[in-house]
């Protein structure tokens, strides 16, 4: 039985729509084994308007959304990351921070809700999408059997997640 609460850091270039619902969905699916945090290489300093509303109406708690630059999590006092998630199309082309202690880290792209100009059903539903397939990649990754699976296997299995639609 798993004791110890692994760390997943969920990455995005403006940390305001995906990485946020994937801390969102990972800190309650995850509740007790995985806490999650999100942050972007380029943060955009506010949260998206539809990211909480979604959150909100799904009865999440977005007292702790907040749009974060990656660099508070690579400093000395920074929670020590099991696992780094890149969740945007743009992400996997950037240089990441070295991470400490050698993070599992895999590409699951998702397509940017906030990037859709258009009508408000139009915004509703790509987040919705976001969100959907984001739950569907976090599902399959906290069923996982992490304390039977070594680290080499694993790699790869975290790569099919990011394939998951």
């Amino acid at each position: 039985m798993q004791t110890t609460i692994l760390n997943v850091l969920f990455l995005c270039t403006g940390n305001s729509a995906r990485s946020i619902l994937a801390e969102a969905i990972m800190n309650r699916l995850g509740a007790g084994r995985f806490k999650a945090y999100s942050a972007g290489s380029f943060p955009k300093g506010t949260v998206h308007p539809e990211a909480i509303a979604l959150l909100a109406r799904l009865g999440f708690d977005t007292g702790f959304a907040r749009s974060k630059n990656w660099d508070e999590f690579a400093n000395p006092d920074a929670p020590k990351m099991d696992f780094v998630f890149t969740v945007c199309d743009d992400a996997a082309n950037e240089t990441c921070p070295v991470w400490p202690g050698q993070p599992l880290s895999a590409h699951w792209g998702i397509p940017d809700p906030a990037a859709i100009d258009g009508t408000d059903s139009e915004v509703s539903l790509a987040f919705s999408e976001a969100y959907r397939m984001l739950n569907t990649r976090i599902s399959i990754f906290t069923a996982l059997p992490l304390a039977s699976i070594d680290r080499m296997s694993l790699k790869p299995k975290l790569d099919e997640i990011g394939r998951q639609t």
